[in-house]
């Protein structure tokens, strides 16, 4: 089953989050390379979101994910939550 992780970002995300981008991608490629995250990235135009697919059992690795992320342990993502993706086509 996929897991979608979805963040609002505050504003300046993109000027704001250099101090921790190194960090972030550290955690969100160590989670790649254990199988749970998917795919990631931010949205453009604006930049105001980001999505995260996970792939599991259950939504916990998205949760633990949000919950010890650098953006978010440093006030980048205003808010996030986990939906189940019923994917059709893979």
């Amino acid at each position: 089953m996929y897991y979608i992780l979805f963040y609002k970002t505050v504003e300046n995300y993109v000027e704001r989050r250099a101090p921790f981008r190194e960090l972030h991608l550290a955690y969100a490629n160590a989670s790649h390379k254990r199988g749970e995250l998917f795919l990631a990235g931010a949205l453009a135009d604006p930049a105001d979101s980001a999505v995260l697919v996970f792939k599991g059992d259950s939504p916990k690795a998205a949760e633990e994910f949000a919950k010890n992320d650098p953006y978010v342990l440093n006030g980048l993502i205003k808010e996030w939550n986990v939906r189940l993706w019923n994917v059709v086509i893979e």
